[in-house]
């Protein structure tokens, strides 16, 4: 990774793809990155390529060609150097190919370490979520029940207000009439 974004600028968290997991870039694997564990690795991923599975097939096929034709005797049928050859290649390979898949199981479990916090964080956050809006839709329907209350009450008080406008009205009526 390239340049990582400091934990303080604003908007480190929009543009970062990996930053989730750049609380877990100081750990080194288990074999180090020294220079032989790193270009071990490397070495090791060339063997799974089209170029190095087409480069020996030529090669494998030159020195059979040269042997068989004649050209040369150094290593003739049953090609008992080629076969030496493989030996060799067979016994440095299977260590780095399994060095390589190590090194790669360990980026994999920081990385997996990394998206199940990540995954908590994201659940904690929802539960958070969850609980306040909870509080909210309380908080409304408390607010729901009070104005109702206070609709209601304000409702008998202008039937009470009704009521005592037309008693008034009632009394000064007859007063005037009786009078």
């Amino acid at each position: 990774m390239s340049n990582p974004i400091p934990p303080g600028e604003p908007g480190r968290d929009k543009r970062h793809h990996l930053r989730f997991h750049l609380p877990y870039m100081h750990l080194s694997s288990v074999f180090g990155d020294d220079w032989f564990a790193l270009k071990a690795e490397r070495f090791a991923r060339f063997f799974g390529t089209p170029t190095f599975l087409v480069g020996q097939t030529v090669i494998v096929a030159c020195w059979i060609g040269v042997n068989v034709v004649g050209l040369t005797k150094f290593d003739v049928y049953p090609f008992i150097l080629l076969n030496l050859a493989f030996s060799l290649q067979a016994a440095y390979a299977a260590p780095l190919i399994l060095l390589a898949q190590t090194r790669q199981a360990d980026r994999d479990k920081v990385n997996a370490d990394a998206d199940a916090r990540h995954r908590e964080d994201l659940a904690a956050a929802n539960a958070e979520r969850q609980t306040q809006a909870a509080k909210q839709a309380d908080q409304l329907v408390a607010l729901l029940e009070q104005n109702t209350q206070l609709t209601e009450i304000t409702r008998q008080m202008s039937a009470r207000i009704e009521a005592l406008t037309l008693e008034v009205h009632g009394q000064l009526s007859q007063g005037k009439l009786s009078g």
